[in-house]
């Protein structure tokens, strides 16, 4: 049986199909400048091929995480886990047949090289009794295949090299097929790029560039400058699974988007010259010791958890109501179990499928084996906790207001949002870049501040400077506002200023 996936819309109104047997038989090519739309292509071949096909995405920027809520893949944060369990998953998750997406977000060149070669490695030695077809979708394929040296070590540019050549010279009979994105095809190292038989080439600017993409689809030199004309979204299709002679066509709508919105002109901020020098020239705070991370927890767990950790255990349907009195105590345990897992010292680091698993067991432990919570209302539960509110304080109208509007933002935001509510509604100083990081799970401060501008430009927020650099967060409609507090502060000094644990 032939599946074929729908891209878009060729230039002359037809339907834009793309065979996805021959794909994995014959591997695919994207180029394309910034802004040409290589992202929204990948994203859309992904969301049709979702159903059809196991996938593993290497995702440089962490724009492919959204994709874990619609279709169920299991996001894999390289930072947390060293190169040898990177290779184990990667064997574990052909073994057990889960779609995942490896985020690089966070790393330097050389170790996002390292990770990624390290993840191939497992796909690719993974035992013949699970060679079972296998999309593998490499964004910013030049950070892992430069055709020339650059300022990463040689030993990590000869292991991540060395695993793309694997994946698209011999992938094919292992059944990973290769789909690679660049910006700069000058930039792709031609043993790697050469294997592909598909092409889907966008807008682009350079003349070398042009020329090679001209090559690749078999058009005259003179013809190449029409890349340089093609809007956002359009591309030229090649290849046995796209078109016998080059076509073109346009990408179709997606179902899901980037985490990360496109960054919107925004007013500068109203301030005096004295103020603005105050706050620049201010001496930095003294350097913290960075807590010693916990060795990486086992991916197994992770890889279980996203295939079926939602039916696993489900609760049993009782033989009578229980009463509110029952209920209210079912719930203070929960809450109990579920704050002595977030009071350890690396709770915020630990990924949701894991932390789910020890509350699985404590539960057990408890007595509560029955009436476990499923994943998602884990879910739920784990953000009103970040936010320091119980059972109880969550089922508030005012609460439960805002918990409908944290509802638009994608579930591992949720929980950031009701912290940032919380201070605000208590009127506590607004949390710092570190607090915020924590909630989130990660130790990147550049990532928390992306958080609350990403909420700011979704219509939840509000966020303000005052003169002497503090924050202050205002939440849309609600009209509750925090307090100014520091964003360079530490923990240590947020919970002091609220009262309790920032968690």
């Amino acid at each position: 049986m032939t599946v074929a996936i729908e891209m878009g819309q060729t230039t002359a109104g037809a339907p834009a199909a793309l065979d996805l047997e021959e794909l994995l038989a014959t591997r695919l090519l994207v180029q394309g400048n910034s802004g040409s739309g290589k992202s929204h292509l990948l994203r859309r071949l992904l969301e049709q091929s979702a159903p059809w096909v196991q996938q593993a995405i290497l995702d440089p920027e962490g724009d492919f995480v959204t994709l874990a809520d619609r279709f169920g893949h299991l996001v894999i944060d390289a930072e947390d886990h060293t190169e040898r369990s990177l290779q184990v998953a990667g064997e574990r998750t052909r073994i057990h047949r889960v779609s995942t997406v490896l985020n690089l977000e966070g790393l330097d060149a050389e170790n996002q090289m390292r990770r990624a070669a390290a993840f191939l490695g497992g796909l690719f030695d993974a035992p013949r009794d699970h060679w079972y077809p296998m999309l593998v979708v490499v964004d910013e394929a030049q950070l892992f295949a430069p055709a020339v040296a650059g300022e990463v070590s040689d030993e990590a540019r000869k292991l991540s090299l060395g695993a793309m050549t694997n994946l698209m010279c011999r992938g094919r009979k292992r059944g990973l097929a290769g789909v690679i994105a660049t910006q700069r095809l000058a930039k792709l190292a031609k043993n790697v790029a050469a294997e592909a038989s598909n092409f889907l080439m966008g807008r682009t600017f350079l003349d070398i560039d042009m020329a090679r993409a001209a090559d690749l689809l078999g058009m005259e030199r003179r013809q190449a400058d029409a890349f340089r004309d093609l809007e956002r979204g359009q591309f030229m299709a090649l290849g046995p699974a796209l078109s016998r002679r080059p076509l073109g066509l346009r990408i179709g709508p997606t179902d899901t988007g980037p985490r990360n919105a496109t960054p919107r002109l925004t007013p500068l901020p109203e301030s005096t010259l004295e103020d603005a020098r105050a706050v620049i020239l201010a001496a930095p705070l003294p350097e913290t010791p960075r807590t010693p991370r916990r060795p990486s927890p086992d991916l197994l767990s992770q890889l279980m958890a996203a295939k079926s950790a939602t039916q696993e255990i489900r609760p049993e349907p009782a033989e009578q109501p229980p009463s509110e009195q029952e209920l209210a105590a079912r719930h203070e345990r929960l809450d109990r179990i579920l704050r002595s897992i977030l009071a350890e010292p690396d709770a915020g680091f630990r990924t949701i499928g894991v932390l789910y698993q020890e509350f699985v067991v404590r539960c057990r432990i408890e007595g509560l084996g029955s009436t476990v919570p499923d994943l998602s209302e884990f879910r739920r539960m784990l953000a009103h906790a970040r936010a320091g509110l119980d059972s109880a304080m969550a089922s508030d109208d005012a609460w439960q207001d805002v918990s409908l509007r944290a509802s638009i933002l994608p579930e591992d935001m949720q929980g950031v949002f009701m912290m940032v509510a919380r201070a605000a509604k208590e009127g506590w100083p607004c949390p710092s870049d570190a607090a915020i990081a924590r909630a989130y799970g990660t130790h990147s401060l550049r990532r928390a501040r992306r958080l609350l501008s990403y909420m700011e430009e979704q219509g939840l927020l509000v966020c303000q400077l005052d003169g002497a650099g503090r924050r202050i967060v205002t939440l849309v409609q609600l009209a509750w506002a925090t307090a100014p507090g520091d964003p360079n502060a530490d923990d240590q000094m947020v919970e002091e200023a609220c009262g309790g644990p920032s968690l």
